[in-house]
């Protein structure tokens, strides 16, 4: 059975409890009875709210019709809950979402919170800002991640996150544009191009959605796609350190990556929310590549770096130099769209944004991705010394493991209910996922500690 199904499957059982229920039914006042004598007497229940439910004349959105069950995420968390009502004593473990757990380093919350005092006194009270972001903050993006590299402070614009600004993105494009994504990825880039109407329907023999190039990305290539066997996109999403096969491209794998966006009037979106992550010589940026500008943007985010993912704030560069097919500049669209759709950052978040930029928040922020790389390397080791193949770790959060001949759903729930470790299974990312696991090393030392100790008492 396909994880589609699987899902499919889940969802008819997590709703048929309410039509399993005990009735309300009332027989004295919902039956209709025929009013000719016939041999049959056939009694028609009508559901309560069937009487009473408005129905407006407003069609669905038929492209958010074709999505595949819930986003992976919350269905991941709603299986988690459904575990916890099975085991209501059980210590869950959650290495699954990536979300941050150490706290934000002091130097950036007491700016946040300076910031915030500030607001109620007339000298420091601000109301909206600009919707590109704060000067300074965009000064200091532009010095920290991209001196040298040709990047203007107005080439930046600020935001509550990559995540919000993947979907602003697509607005830019519109619908009529073919998209190209890396097989696995992170889910948010096909969901959103199927919500703008660029997609066909979902084949599920393949588990593909028509109209989107999946560009396979396994270890048989080290995870980087072959080029030369995918049909020409509008847009190439590509992330780097991949998320979730936490793998970083090389320069010479980037620059045949800019060479083919250039080759086919291609746009590459990169995604490098990771970058810090970075240990090796690595490109942390898509702009360290020559040419770049002309074909790329880059969206990137304090989440993962600072803990900012409750703070919420992020960035993407446009070039001036990338243009569309009629030489419009893609900045001025992206602008109008930023300007049409968004108030700007929360000036509190941005302050703290500001002072992960100084010397002593730089650090601070290092401290922290240095933690969480420590404990990838426990759970490398720990899979590693269980016979696992395994992938990624060095340069992201994230372990990609290899469970072959097994459904990522499967391996999903045996770990889930024998050791109540969350973890994510790799064929929420994409078809290209399926035998894979990704092991999240966001988490609290003692919990990744106990984690990797319940997975060897399972695996052992």
């Amino acid at each position: 059975m396909s994880v589609t199904q699987n899902l499919t499957a889940i969802s008819i059982s997590s709703s048929s409890s309410a039509f399993f229920a005990p009735s309300t039914f009332n027989s004295r006042s919902h039956v209709s009875l025929p009013v000719k004598s016939v041999g049959i007497c056939k009694c028609v229940a009508v559901p309560q709210e069937a009487e009473t439910a408005h129905k407006t004349k407003v069609s669905r959105n038929e492209n958010i019709s074709k999505l595949q069950a819930g986003y992976l995420f919350p269905e991941i968390a709603r299986r988690k809950n459904a575990h916890l009502l099975k085991f209501p004593d059980a210590k869950i473990i959650s290495l699954g979402i990536g979300d941050t757990t150490e706290p934000i380093p002091e130097v950036i919350t007491s700016a946040m919170a300076k910031r915030s005092y500030a607001l109620s006194t007339l000298e420091g009270y601000s109301g909206y800002g600009a919707e590109q972001g704060e000067k300074p903050l965009r000064s200091a993006i532009a010095s920290t991640f991209y001196k040298d590299l040709g990047i203007d402070d107005d080439d930046i614009f600020v935001s509550d996150g990559a995540k919000c600004d993947i979907s602003r993105l697509q607005i830019v494009f519109g619908s009529n544009v073919k998209m190209a994504v890396q097989d696995p990825s992170y889910p948010a880039y096909v969901d959103s191009s199927v919500i703008m109407g660029q997609t066909g329907f979902y084949q599920k023999d393949v588990e593909k959605f028509a109209n989107i190039e999946y560009m396979r990305c396994k270890p048989e290539n080290g995870f980087f796609p072959d080029l030369s066997s995918i049909s020409r996109p509008d847009i190439i999403f590509f992330c780097s350190p991949n998320n979730p096969t936490g793998a970083a491209a090389t320069r010479d794998q980037l620059t045949q990556l800019v060479q083919f966006a250039k080759d086919n009037g291609s746009i590459i979106v990169y995604d490098s929310a990771y970058a810090m992550y970075i240990s090796g010589d690595n490109p942390r940026s898509i702009f360290e590549i020559p040419g770049a500008k002309e074909v790329a943007l880059e969206t990137a985010s304090f989440s993962k770096y600072a803990g900012f993912t409750g703070v919420r704030l992020g960035w993407t560069v446009v070039p001036k130099q990338l243009l569309f097919s009629d030489g419009f500049p893609v900045a001025k669209d992206f602008n109008r769209i930023v300007s049409t759709c968004f108030n700007g950052a929360s000036n509190i978040s941005q302050a703290g944004g500001l002072a992960c930029l100084s010397p002593e928040g730089l650090k601070a922020m290092r401290d922290v991705i240095g933690f969480y790389k420590e404990n990838t390397d426990i759970i490398v080791e720990t899979f590693e010394s269980l016979g696992f193949k395994v992938y990624g770790g060095e340069n992201a959060p994230y372990v990609w493991v290899y469970f072959p001949g097994r459904s990522s759903w499967d391996v999903f729930s045996e770990i889930l209910e024998k050791t109540h470790v969350v973890i994510t299974p790799g064929s929420g990312f994409g078809p290209g996922g399926e035998g894979f696991v990704r092991v999240s090393a966001f988490g609290h030392r003692e919990n990744v500690l106990e984690a990797c100790r319940r997975f060897k008492q399972l695996y052992k």
